[in-house]
C-alpha cells in the first residue's frame, strides 16, 4: 500500500526492500503491523464465504471442469467484496496514518474498527463501500484464477491422500495459485489503493475509476501499475500455500473420518483439487 500510494515526485522508498527497511527504522517493527486489526477481524469470514460459496456453486453446475472451477472461483470472488472492500479500506487507512513517525503526531484513528466508525459517520455507507466497484473488478476474476490454477496445479502433481508429499505439493500449488491470481489483476489493486487512500491529507484528487487509471499513467507512466508488486507477490505465496494447505488437508481428514464412520472397508478420499 505504501508503495502503490506514495508521491512519484517525492517518494519515500525506492522499493520493496528499502519500504520495509525504513518503516521498522522510522516506526520501529510494530509499523509493519500497522492496520492488522482489519484483516484479523475480517479474514475468518472471507475465507470461510469463499471455499463455501466455491464449493457449493462447483456442485451446483454438475461437473467439475476447469471453466466450472473458474465460474466457481469467480462467483466466491464476487461475493466476499461485501466483506473485502470494508476490511481493505480501514486497513488501507491505518497503514498510510502515521507514516514515517516513530509517535504519531495526530492519530485520527484509534484502530480498525474505530476508522471504519468515523468514515460511516462522515460519509454513510458510500464512504464504507469506497473501492467496492474495483475491488469486484479485482476480486471476481482473480479468484477464478485463484482456484483454476489450484486444481491444475493438484492434478499435475498428482496431489493423493497416501502420498508422502502431498503437503509440500499443497503448499506449492497454493503458493502458485496465489502468485497467479494476484499477477492476474494486480494493475487493478493499484488503482483500488490509490482510490481508497484518496482523501486520506485532506485532498481528493480522483473522480472514479477511470479518473484514477487516466491520471495515474498521465503523471507516471505504465509502470505505476506494477507498483508494490514485489511485495504482494512476497507475500501471497506462504500466505495461499498456507490457507489452501489447511483447508485441504482438513477436507481430508474430515472426508476420512466420515467413510470410517460409515463402516466402508477404507477411507476412499477424493482429489484434493475437488473442493
Amino acid at each position: 500500500v505504501r508503495l502503490q500510494v506514495q508521491n512519484v515526485e517525492k517518494p519515500l522508498y525506492r522499493g520493496t526492500f528499502h519500504c520495509f527497511q525504513s518503516i521498522i527504522k522510522q516506526e520501529s517493527a510494530f509499523g509493519l503491523y500497522k492496520g492488522i486489526g482489519s484483516p484479523m477481524m475480517g479474514l475468518t469470514f472471507i475465507n470461510a464465504l469463499v471455499f463455501g460459496v466455491q464449493g457449493n456453486t462447483l456442485r451446483a453446475l454438475g461437473k467439475d471442469t476447469p471453466l466450472n472451477q473458474f465460474l466457481a472461483g469467480s462467483a466466491a470472488g464476487a461475493i466476499q467484496c461485501i466483506i473485502c472492500c470494508p476490511m481493505e479500506l480501514a486497513k488501507t487507512r491505518m497503514q498510510l496514518q502515521g507514516t514515517g513517525e516513530y509517535k504519531l503526531k495526530m492519530k485520527n484513528y484509534k484502530n480498525s474498527l474505530d476508522c471504519l466508525i468515523k468514515i460511516y459517520q462522515k460519509e454513510g455507507l458510500r464512504g464504507i463501500n469506497r473501492g467496492m466497484v474495483s475491488t469486484f473488478i479485482r476480486e471476481t476474476p482473480s479468484f477464478g484464477f485463484y482456484f483454476l490454477t489450484y486444481d491444475c496445479m493438484t492434478r499435475y502433481l498428482g496431489c493423493e491422500a497416501e502420498d508422502s508429499y502431498v503437503i509440500p505439493k499443497l503448499l506449492f500449488s497454493g503458493g502458485m495459485s496465489g502468485i497467479v491470481s494476484w499477477l492476474s489483476t494486480y494493475p487493478v489493486d493499484v488503482i483500488k489503493s490509490r482510490l481508497q487512500a484518496d482523501g486520506v491529507g485532506g485532498v481528493t484528487q480522483y473522480n472514479g475509476i477511470l479518473d484514477c487509471v487516466r491520471k495515474s499513467y498521465h503523471e507516471e507512466g505504465w509502470r505505476v501499475f506494477t507498483r508494490g508488486l514485489t511485495s504482494t507477490l512476497l507475500r501471497a505465496f506462504p500466505v495461499n500455500a498456507a490457507t489452501f494447505a489447511t483447508v485441504t488437508v482438513f477436507l481430508m481428514y474430515m472426508r476420512s473420518e466420515d467413510n470410517l464412520h460409515e463402516c466402508e472397508p477404507g477411507p476412499v478420499i477424493q482429489q484434493p483439487s475437488s473442493l
